[in-house]
């Protein structure tokens, strides 16, 4: 599995404008920016375990969005599949230059 915090990135990339305002400020300084539960707690005027019960939350609900919807598994999923089918093709120089522009633009899709 990933690591957790790229995990928390990319399942906030994923459902990050369904959280609260608040808690989309405090998970990007939390994870984007680095900063220590402490810091954003001074920075937004309210306890260090406000920031954490509320950063808490907020990954809950990005697990539980990402459970019922799995858009970032199938997004995983889709890549690794574009990689295989990209290593497979080295061997034909021909095919895979012709496929490689379509498959990098369905990965980028997500």
């Amino acid at each position: 599995m990933l690591e957790k915090t790229t995990a928390m990135n990319l399942l906030y990339d994923f459902y990050g404008s369904l959280l609260t305002e608040k808690q989309r400020a405090m998970l990007e300084l939390y994870y984007h920016e680095d900063w220590s539960l402490g810091e954003i707690a001074e920075h937004q005027g309210v306890s260090r375990q406000a920031v954490f019960e509320a950063i808490k939350r907020a990954q809950a609900t990005l697990t539980d969005l990402e459970e019922k919807l799995g858009l970032m598994e199938k997004h995983l999923k889709r890549q690794k599949l574009a990689q295989e089918l990209l290593k497979r093709l080295e061997t034909m120089p021909e095919a895979r230059s012709i496929a490689e522009p379509y498959v990098t633009r369905m990965v980028d899709i997500d």
